[in-house]
This record gives structure tokens, C-alpha cells and sequence, in this order.
């Protein structure tokens, strides 16, 4: 069955309660299992040539594979973490390759889906990432400078196959009410997802519920649902334990494999990929604690082996 056009854009499955993989670590992958190098952690210019299309292909069919064997759906996320203003032009990107980059990488993507036959649904998101480094809130803008500066990259997926937009380790709550008033101004659903440091806290010190509540506040709630990315289970678990009713909040986790800290991650050389298995166990304690959590990854130091822990762990097992 070939799907068409923007499937999900008013139905999402996910918010159903639906379970559905997503990918891992992208550019961790690509730079250390790969042995590719990718300027300013961007993965975005191999959309630019046939070879680089062809190793994005490979890495996301490794994980439609796992999808398909345990019976989920899946979100694709778009390799375009790093395809916006500031970091294009970085890599020497102006507006109107952008334009065309972000727009190729969801044709892509909708390409996959077509092929994907055996796992449904496929939701297809388009992915930004923070004006700044996701570690540090070094870009200090408010929620008008935010919402104006991703308005552009959330436009050219508007114009798209692009079910949803999703907004990756955003480290302070000015840019996540941005995103979200960006895309709801673009008639998309919207994710956004914060990251932590060890200690359960966004990078600018907010705790994390009361980050998501902040947001909800300042949006009317109008996010699909919110995500934790790139920090490992045990450095949020007991910010979750102790929360209350905002956790409802959560529909996703792409954790990290590594325990380290982001200065520490920062710092490496080396690819820390933690335990697989012990990371697929991890998130089975997170499914209890979080009612809507519908949508699992992975992040820095992971790949295709942690995200089938992953389903190993949660999904249940199907009659032969």
C-alpha cells in the first residue's frame, strides 16, 4: 500500500497510544560506525549526493527492519537536524539551498515510506534542532526571536509530505515556545523535545516538569506531546519519579546509550555505546512511569542493535 501525501498530519498515531520506533543516534552513527565526517554534526549535506543519499537509505532501513519484525510503527525522522539559517550558512548554505535541502530530505523520506510495506504506520517528521549548541543555552533568544527564526525551516516542511515537525535538544523553555508557535502558525503538529543534564535539569537549570508545564502555559498546550532526548534514563529517571501530572506530557524518549555528561560527551573520542540490552531494560522502567510514552529511539552513542532492545523489551511478543 503506497500512502500519500501528509498521511497523519490530523490524526496522529501516536497520540492513540500506539507504540512506534524511531531511529538512534544519526550522526554518532554516521561519524563513528560509518567513519564518515560530518562538519558542525550535520548530516544534512548527504542528502546532496547520490552516495550519501545511499548510506541514509541503508541506516534507516536497518531500523524499518526492526519495526517491521516486532510489528510497530515507525516515525522518520528527516536527517535535517543541522539544515537550518545559522548552521547553514556555517556549512556554506544560503536560504535557497536550505529550501531545497529540507525539501528533498522529506521527498526522501517519503520515497522509504512507499517502500516500507511491512510497517505501518509510517509518520514522517521534519527535524530541527536548537539555533544554538543543544548542550549550552548559548543562544539566548526569546520566545518571538525563536519563533521567527524557525518559522523558515518549519515553513519549507509545511510545503511538504511532512506529517509533523519535531524539535530536538532544545535546552531552554524560550526556544521550545518558539518552535511550537512557529508551527502552529504553520498549521503542523508539533513535538519538542528537551535535554537534560545528569541532574534531571534543562541545561539553564529548569527542572524538567517544570519546563513542560511552563511551555504548556505559554502555548495553550498546543504541542502534540513533548520528548526527552539525548541524556541517558538514569540521569532523568528520578525527575520522573517524582513528577505528577505533567508526565501525561511525555510521548517519547530517544535517550542516550552513555552515561557520561555533556561536557563529557563533548570531550570524547571514543564512541560510548553503553549496553544495549541494559538500555532496552531502562526503557521498559521508563514505560511504566510515563502512561503515553508511544514513541522510543535512541540518541548519541546509539544505534540500530539499541533501538531493537528497545522493542525487545516493550513490545509484546506476537503469536506466530
Amino acid at each position: 500500500m503506497v500512502i500519500q501525501m501528509t498521511s497523519y498530519r490530523n490524526n496522529l498515531p501516536q497520540l492513540s497510544g500506539e507504540l512506534l520506533l524511531t531511529d538512534s543516534g544519526l550522526e554518532t552513527t554516521l561519524i563513528f560506525l560509518e567513519g564518515l565526517d560530518l562538519p558542525a554534526f550535520a548530516a544534512y549535506p548527504l542528502m546532496e549526493s547520490a552516495e550519501g543519499r545511499e548510506v541514509l537509505a541503508r541506516y534507516y532501513r536497518r531500523h524499518l527492519a526492526i519495526a517491521a519484525d516486532h510489528g510497530t510503527g515507525f516515525v522518520l525522522e528527516a536527517p535535517t537536524w543541522r539544515a537550518s539559517r545559522d548552521w547553514g550558512a556555517e556549512l556554506g548554505h544560503g536560504p535557497e539551498d536550505l529550501a531545497r535541502i529540507n525539501h528533498a530530505a522529506i521527498s526522501f523520506l517519503s520515497d522509504l515510506r512507499a517502500t516500507a510495506s511491512s510497517v505501518h504506520p509510517v509518520v514522517i517528521s521534519g527535524n530541527l534542532g536548537p539555533r544554538g549548541d543543544g548542550y549550552r543555552p548559548d543562544t539566548a533568544m526569546t520566545a518571538e526571536e525563536a519563533e521567527a527564526y524557525h518559522a523558515e525551516q518549519i515553513g519549507w516542511f509545511a510545503d511538504t509530505d511532512a506529517d509533523m515537525v519535531s524539535a530536538f535538544t532544545l535546552s531552554t523553555v524560550a526556544e521550545g515556545v518558539g518552535v511550537i508557535r512557529a508551527a502552529v502558525k504553520a498549521g503542523l503538529p508539533v513535538v519538542v523535545a528537551y535535554t537534560v543534564e545528569t541532574d534531571g535539569r534543562l541545561p539553564d537549570g529548569t527542572e524538567l516538569g517544570a519546563a513542560i508545564a511552563q511551555t504548556d502555559a505559554e502555548t495553550g498546550g498546543a504541542a502534540a506531546y513533548f520528548m526527552v532526548n539525548c541524556a541517558h534514563p538514569d540521569h532523568f529517571r528520578d525527575a520522573l519519579e517524582a513528577g505528577s501530572s505533567w508526565l501525561k506530557r511525555i510521548g517519547g524518549i530517544r535517550a542516550n546509550a552513555s552515561r557520561l555528561s555533556h561536557a563529557e560527551l563533548d570531550e570524547a573520542e571514543e564512541l560510548d555505546s553503553g549496553n544495549p540490552d541494559e538500555l532496552g531494560r531502562d526503557y521498559a522502567r521508563l514505560r511504566r512511569l510515563l502512561p503515553n510514552l508511544a514513541v522510543m529511539g535512541g540518541c548519541c552513542g546509539t544505534d540500530h542493535r539499541h533501538v531493537e532492545a528497545m522493542a525487545d523489551c516493550c513490545v509484546p511478543t506476537r503469536a506466530a
